[in-house]
């Protein structure tokens, strides 16, 4: 069984839940994208809008300003593939035209009705999120008959409208979106169950990284979720998840360094 990509997260936001405002300058997003490289980074996701609970929304201008010079910055000096995590059409466009390979939006391509017609226009890959309401409401009593089939039941109507639409299923990698509109149960079982999301013929990501629910069971401030973030990308490792999206890569990759030795063992 091949091992996941490892999807390293580069916010260049000044309120990102966990590095907000370390990266929100084009120099400082530069240094951050040579050291997720040089951490076996395999992916990059560029952010300018911060998506936690009850985050306020951006212009796109302002995204523009944040996300297209970090673009360019890595695009400069690494080949290695960068996705834009954005909902907005233009800001895509943008990115895609300064050197990103990969779209990636939180909201499946429904806030913005533009999104569509770029993806038509193009054949790069395009992961598309489950989220329960938006970033301002999400987390406001979210509630599933069953977490794992509902969400299931959400991509398969999205992949049969971007058929509808000419969009090749091949295209896409699907998020079952941990934390967006969970609870700590919610988000336990979709990784538990997370290999039943299989049956749905695509990709599949996951991104858990140093979220709530983890301080929730453990206790541990933002800062210090890294171990037990690794503890559940081993987990996804062996789950059938083909990314993950993870601020600290090197303690990912030395999950997935520990996951490939135990599957060669005799």
């Amino acid at each position: 069984m091949s091992l996941p990509k490892i999807m390293g997260i580069l916010n260049v936001t000044p309120d990102s839940f966990s590095d907000g405002g370390q990266f929100d300058s084009a120099a400082s997003a530069c240094s951050q994208a040579e050291a997720l490289v040089v951490s076996g980074a395999d992916i990059i996701d560029v952010g300018g809008e911060s998506t936690r609970p009850f985050a306020e929304p951006v212009t796109e201008q302002e995204e523009l300003d944040r996300v297209i010079p970090a673009i360019l910055g890595i695009r400069s000096v690494h080949s290695i593939p960068i996705s834009i995590d954005t909902t907005k059409a233009e800001v895509a466009r943008r990115a895609l035209e300064a050197g990103a390979d990969i779209i990636n939006d939180i909201s499946a391509l429904r806030k913005d009705p533009d999104m569509l017609g770029l993806v038509q226009d193009t054949s790069v890959p395009v992961i598309i999120m489950h989220m329960h309401g938006t970033p301002m409401d999400m987390q406001v009593r979210p509630q599933y008959d069953n977490v794992v089939s509902d969400i299931a039941e959400f991509f398969k109507e999205r992949l049969a409208w971007l058929a509808v639409n000419g969009i090749d299923p091949k295209r896409i990698t699907l998020d079952p979106g941990i934390g967006f509109g969970k609870t700590l149960a919610h988000n336990l079982s979709i990784i538990k169950h997370f290999a039943d999301f299989k049956v749905l013929g695509c990709p599949l990501l996951l991104g858990h990284s140093r979220k709530r629910f983890i301080g929730d069971i453990t206790g541990l401030e933002v800062g210090d979720r890294d171990l037990p973030t690794a503890v559940v990308s081993a987990f996804a490792g062996v789950s059938n998840a083909d990314i993950i999206r993870v601020h600290n890569v090197a303690a990912t990759r030395h999950a997935m360094q520990m996951i490939a030795a135990i599957q060669k063992a005799e």
